[in-house]
């Protein structure tokens, strides 16, 4: 255990945590984390921790909430705290090159993606988007840009035909926090070498903004049978249907084409079957704003006339 760097953790979601609770539980233990501020979320705009703060403090772990690394009280707190290793999961700020020099072992970082693909802020919601039939998790070096460094090593994983972005979330989190408590011996001792990524092949995920949630219709089934696996949980699928705005949680796509516009429900049943710019959207499960989650049928029998309404009209 003496033998150990000293290890500052940065991260701040709910996806970095089973890396910091991976580090609490191996020889590597942060001396602190280095988080987000604590930020006003929800209805009632209360002020929450992040998870990650949460999770230190329930195993007496300091943590550092800078509003802005580059500062230089950020930048001469983190020095005095004296890393031999830094390693990050989701953080939510680029470190400047003056922490990223400080410790001798390097600042590692945990990436839910087979980088250079899906390098930024969201890419889990794009390999799902984009129709990936994998994704991954990357062990990488940190440079003074996004998802550039050198790779450590790399683990791939099938993305499940029905698994939204969530879910996904959940298995990258747990298959990076494995795959970094398996590298960092490997790397303190010198048995791996990092390669350089093929910036060629590099494709960005950009931070999602809430308004991307809103379904097309006019785009195609499958198209947005993989928007709604994408957003959720967050932002979600959204649209209307009348003057109600309606989240859909569930959906799958079908080959059958329909010559009503884009939007029209043609069907009601175990699904509610809609048209689309290319196929059918077959509805499981969807949810009036502030109501609770129904299935299709549920829905169907709590709305008189479904059939004929158009999902989006109000906004094509």
């Amino acid at each position: 255990m003496s033998d150990a760097p000293r290890v500052l953790f940065y991260g701040s979601p709910e996806f970095a945590v089973p890396t910091l609770e991976a580090l609490i539980n191996s020889t590597y233990r942060p001396i602190a984390v280095v988080t987000q501020p604590d930020a006003r979320a929800g209805r009632g705009k209360s002020l929450r921790q992040p998870p990650v703060k949460e999770s230190a403090a329930e195993h007496g772990i300091p943590a550092l909430q800078p509003p802005r690394l580059r500062d230089q009280a950020a930048i001469a707190q983190i020095a005095s705290l004296k890393p031999e290793l830094q390693i990050v999961a989701a953080y939510g700020q680029i470190i400047p090159a003056e922490i990223l020099e400080l410790p001798q072992h390097g600042t590692l970082n945990v990436h839910a993606s087979l980088l250079p693909r899906w390098r930024g802020a969201a890419p889990i919601s794009a390999a799902i988007a984009h129709g990936d039939a994998e994704t991954g998790v990357t062990i990488m070096l940190v440079d003074e840009t996004e998802d550039t460094g050198d790779i450590l090593c790399q683990r791939a994983t099938p993305i499940g035909a029905t698994e939204h972005a969530g879910a996904l979330s959940d298995r990258l989190a747990a298959m990076g926090a494995q795959l970094l408590i398996e590298a960092i011996p490997a790397w303190l001792n010198g048995s791996i070498t990092p390669v350089a990524q093929d910036s060629s092949q590099a494709t960005r995920a950009r931070r999602i903004k809430k308004q991307q949630g809103r379904i097309d219709w006019s785009d195609s089934a499958e198209q947005i049978a993989r928007h709604v696996r994408a957003y959720t949980p967050w932002p979600a699928a959204t649209t209307v249907l009348g003057k109600a705005s309606i989240r859909i949680t569930e959906a799958e796509s079908g080959p059958r084409d329909s010559t009503d516009p884009a939007g029209t429900i043609d069907s009601v049943g175990e699904t509610i079957a809609v048209a689309t710019g290319s196929g059918t959207l077959n509805i499981k499960r969807l949810q009036r704003a502030g109501k609770r989650e129904l299935s299709a049928e549920e829905f169907s029998r709590g709305t008189r006339d479904l059939v004929g309404q158009r999902f989006g009209a109000d906004h094509a």
